[in-house]
């Protein structure tokens, strides 16, 4: 047996129309400081302006309140039908709060922490995050500690938070790609909490407040996420939609209106869903080919990837294709799991991924007579080069 490495090219016939060759065009021209499309599967930017300027986020600062809040809540730690007490610091009165965003609760009064959740995801109220930040940390200023060291957890490296709603501070900052990641993390990690994001309205001591995301009654494909806006930071919203199996996050920060920040929106999302799409490449335990092995008590494994393979591409690129090659001989014993080989996956000539091949099954090694027959074989085709 010839020892050379096994290749299998594989066409993936998922893909756009073949001969479809037009580039993709540029982007919508957007009137904001910055802003930011991205593939919610992959990470994969689409389109990015300022992404890494740091800027006051005004009530988007509540995704990582509400982040918080979820992770309490999804680790046993809180309920939401857990009472909380609201304190004066919390009051909807706070000369702090004037003129802002409000649930309207009130100093004594004992309110849920569902309650509270969608007071700060639905109607944005400061006061409901004050009084959620002290009941999970004790203090506002104790939960501002929180938030910095789960921004550090998630990677979120140009964020600093001075307060738990946005309010203007000079050091309350953040940046368009960190709040990406954040809203990938609030939709990956928390997915029953993420659907109160989806809520058009919510009523709370007789009165009833709309969700400023007004996307969500114009689109049925946005689900989430969450609006922003002080004198300081301008207009900002962060959302998310899902098409046809394809989910992307936008952000614009610093917009100059309600209107612009939701035409803005809407003209990335559909700049997105239009021009490109996320193609699993490979399916988590599909054989991509299989190859001999010696001295196991079986004499082939079947190679593989244990995790799913996904990218974006534009709509109109060629049919992606994979190259597998087996680290041949393959000898027993193999682990499942255990590297085999190498995948590429190649687009118009052009390397987009390259990972270990794995093996989709154990190979136990063969008793010792086997082995030994199995070693004088391949000693006998390495020898000959046959």
């Amino acid at each position: 047996m010839k020892n050379t490495a096994a290749v299998f090219l594989l066409a993936l016939l998922c893909c756009a129309p073949a001969g479809a060759a037009s580039l993709v065009p540029a982007p919508p021209s957007i009137n904001a400081d910055a802003y930011l499309l991205l593939d919610y599967l992959t990470g994969e930017v689409l389109v990015a302006h300022n992404i890494d300027e740091r800027l006051p986020p005004a009530s988007l600062t509540k995704l990582m309140t509400s982040y918080i809040l979820a992770e309490e809540v999804d680790a046993g730690r809180l309920t939401l039908d857990d009472e909380v007490t609201v304190s004066r610091n919390a009051w909807s009165q706070n000369p702090t709060f004037r003129g802002s965003s409000l649930m309207w609760i009130e100093p004594g009064k004992r309110v849920t922490v569902g309650e509270l959740e969608k007071g700060i995801v639905i109607s944005s109220g400061n006061d409901a995050t004050v009084a959620i930040a002290e009941h999970i940390a004790g203090s506002e200023e104790a939960f501002v500690a929180l938030m910095n060291n789960y921004a550090e957890q998630l990677g979120l490296d140009a964020t600093h938070f001075e307060n738990t709603h946005g309010l203007p501070n000079p050091d309350h900052l953040t940046t368009a790609r960190d709040l990406g990641v954040l809203a990938v993390a609030t939709i990956r990690d928390h997915p029953e909490r993420y659907k109160v994001y989806r809520e058009l309205s919510y009523t709370y001591n007789d009165i009833t407040q709309y969700n400023r995301n007004h996307l969500l009654r114009e689109d049925p494909s946005v689900d989430g996420l969450k609006t922003g806006y002080t004198s300081v930071a301008g207009y900002g919203l962060v959302a998310s939609a899902e098409r046809d199996g394809m989910r992307l996050i936008s952000v614009v920060l610093g917009s100059n209106s309600t209107r612009s920040r939701k035409a803005e929106t809407r003209a990335l999302l559909n700049y997105g869903f239009r021009f490109y799409e996320n193609l699993e490449l490979v399916t988590a335990g599909d054989i991509l080919a299989s190859s001999r092995v010696w001295k196991g008590l079986v004499d082939s494994v079947d190679g593989g990837l244990l995790e799913s393979v996904n990218v974006v591409v534009p709509r109109s690129k060629a049919v992606p294709e994979v190259l597998v090659r087996f680290d041949e001989p393959l000898q027993a014993p193999i682990a499942r799991g255990d590297r085999v080989g190498q995948v590429q996956v190649f687009l118009d000539g052009e390397l987009l991924i390259e990972q270990p091949l794995q093996a989709l099954a154990t190979v136990e090694p063969a008793g010792f007579f086997r082995r030994l027959w199995d070693g004088f074989l391949l000693w006998l085709s390495q020898f000959f080069g046959v």
